[in-house]
């Protein structure tokens, strides 16, 4: 097999292949390109949506041409696939402006060079176009039966699809044959709920353009899809109480996003350590037979720097280190800042713990202490009524609050 392709599948990078002989041939033979897409429906990437770039790098770094299609075209329908309910729709303002933004984000991760890497949006090629021409070119190429054969539409057909929604696999079987013809794009990856589209793409370009093995070696394309990502409790990976752990630093702290992968489980470390990072697997191994925490704070400090940067790593584990050991950098912790008038008033507990955001509601900050879950500079809390001012205060003139075992807060004052 294909070098990458083992790479691929040694990560888990590997579900389903329209023709794997075929594809692992091709790429024996040179470059090939290939892309993966996202929709722009949010004003950020999670780290859900990173787990096809991540290959992409893979298959970069492999020699191969990635294009990441953002879909500023089709986020104006909204994908059925892995999705209850019709997404709600956006503006399209709204649309060119996350265009703009996920750009930026994929950029920074994997360095567009208009060379190796870049980016497209759908956009340019589906804004403009006649439907009825649509309808007559490519909507005769598709079976209503095929298409309700597929998982993705079978579950919202419970619940009902909208003849909007069932029009997307028309679309993004129409992004693989442009890229196809202007690009020369022979791949398309993506999750495994994008099976699919992915395969329909695939027979649309057989269709339009005669690409079989036998036929037309020029235009026959493939595709292949990775595992849904979960965590070993089974549920979605990326998730947190708080909802989705973001890219965009105003949405997920560089902290917080460091801190979820500090406390993934024991039985996925492994697993992320090999989708999300690019150490190399003896080196994974190496890591993960050794202490389990220290192996899950180099998850952590690995993932936050492909995502936001050596710098900012370095300082989620400062800040994480003066957390949990008091032997880091506090003033990497996340930072809540007062004034020293409120300070002088007396502050209550509650208020402070709430103001924090380590606790919903005044409510939950007392559960919390009458837990004896919080502490105050290190000290237990156990008076819910307790009003804090200057003697309080740490030997830095500050505060560090804990919640459970996993949450802290620096407070400090102006």
């Amino acid at each position: 097999m294909n070098k990458a392709l083992e790479t691929l599948k040694a990560r888990g990078f590997f579900a389903q292949c329209t023709d794997e002989k075929g594809l692992s041939d091709l790429m024996d033979k040179g470059p090939v390109a290939f892309y993966v897409g996202c929709d722009p429906t949010g004003p950020s990437l999670h780290i859900g949506h990173m787990v096809p770039f991540f290959a992409l790098k893979h298959l970069v770094k492999a020699g191969h041409i990635g294009i990441a299609l953002i879909g500023g075209g089709t986020a104006r329908i909204g994908d059925p696939s892995g999705k209850t309910e019709m997404r709600k729709m956006i503006s399209y303002e709204q649309i060119d402006q996350n265009v703009e933004t996920i750009k930026a984000q994929l950029d920074k991760f994997i360095g567009f060079d208009n060379k190796t890497a870049f980016s497209a949006n759908n956009k340019d090629w589906l804004a403009d176009l006649n439907y009825i021409d649509f309808l007559r070119d490519i909507g005769s190429c598709f079976s209503v039966n095929k298409m309700l054969s597929f998982e993705a539409y079978k579950q919202r057909l419970e619940r009902g699809l909208s003849f909007i929604e069932f029009n997307y696999q028309l679309l993004q079987s129409f992004d693989f044959l442009r890229l196809h013809e202007r690009y020369n794009v022979k791949l398309q990856i993506g999750g495994d709920d994008q099976w699919g589209n992915i395969t329909a793409g695939v027979d649309l370009i057989r269709r339009k353009l005669g690409g079989t093995e036998e036929l037309n070696e020029e235009h026959t394309v493939y595709g292949l899809t990775f595992p849904l990502i979960t965590r070993s409790d089974g549920k979605k990976m990326g998730k947190t109480e708080k909802g989705a752990i973001f890219l965009d630093e105003s949405l997920t702290s560089v902290y917080d996003f460091f801190q979820y992968w500090r406390n993934v489980a024991d039985p996925d470390v492994e697993k992320f350590f090999k989708l999300f990072t690019f150490l190399e697997i003896d080196e994974i191994k190496s890591i993960c037979a050794g202490d389990i925490n220290a192996a899950k704070e180099r998850l952590a400090y690995e993932v936050t720097k492909e995502i936001h940067g050596k710098e900012k790593a370095d300082s989620a584990l400062a800040g994480a280190k003066a957390a949990f050991s008091g032997e880091g950098d506090k003033t990497q912790m996340p930072t809540l800042e007062l004034s020293k008038a409120e300070l002088d008033a007396g502050i209550g507990v509650l208020s402070l713990f709430v103001k924090a955001g380590l606790c919903a509601s005044n409510g939950d900050a007392r559960r919390l202490i009458q837990g004896n879950g919080a502490s105050l500079n290190g000290k237990a809390l156990t008076d819910p009524t307790m009003k804090v001012c200057q003697e309080n205060l740490d030997g830095d003139g500050e505060l560090v609050l804990r919640a459970g075992k996993k949450k802290f807060s620096r407070i400090v004052f102006k």
